[in-house]
């Protein structure tokens, strides 16, 4: 299957898992406030394209940082309305971040892999169809909680050979979210 096969159009919506995929992230760490946030390259020129191919554009994030006490769920509504803001200033947009501060060992049902903030979304956002969707993450448990809605799911990695053959929840690789906004846009055929 080829990403035009899809016929992604501007009913789709597009899901983002964000550290890794929005923004640099700290390994084996945290991040914890606006001056350790950095944007990957490419990301907001990318999200100025892919906001004119996608209705929604969501972020599912889990951010556990909260529920180790490293950070409070203000610090990050603060650092997530200045990463909007920045965004917007670039021409793209977010319409929403969802995100869960549980631990991965309390299982809660809105950690990804598990699909509760997807629900969310879609109560709030009725018009989102699962398998009109496309779910953008760089872990294996972003690509379980894309296909477990049956979402199409893009995984960026460099090492793009590695990643087709690392997990069968897998549709497509890039190397960075830009060259996936290429590839959707037409600029580039994959």
């Amino acid at each position: 299957m080829n990403l035009s096969d899809l016929k992604i159009d501007y009913s789709w919506t597009l899901f983002l898992d964000r550290d890794g995929v929005v923004n640099t992230r700290v390994l084996g760490g945290y991040v914890q406030k606006w001056e350790q946030f950095e944007f990957l390259p490419g990301f907001l020129e990318a999200l100025k394209i892919l906001s004119s191919e996608f209705s929604r554009i969501i972020i599912v994030s889990n951010q556990q940082g909260i529920g180790k006490g490293l950070m409070t769920e203000d610090e990050l509504e603060i650092l997530h309305r200045k990463m909007i803001t920045e965004i917007e200033r670039n021409g793209g947009r977010i319409d929403r971040i969802y995100h869960s501060p549980h631990l991965e060992k309390e299982g809660s049902v809105k950690r990804k892999p598990n699909v509760g903030m997807a629900l969310m979304a879609r109560k709030e956002f009725p018009g989102i169809n699962f398998k009109r969707s496309v779910m953008v993450g760089d872990s294996i448990s972003d690509m379980i909680f894309g296909k477990r809605l049956n979402m199409v799911n893009v995984f960026l990695s460099e090492d793009i050979n590695q990643a087709r053959k690392s997990h069968q929840c897998i549709d497509f690789v890039f190397p960075d979210l830009i060259s996936f906004a290429e590839a959707v846009s037409g600029m580039k055929i994959n």
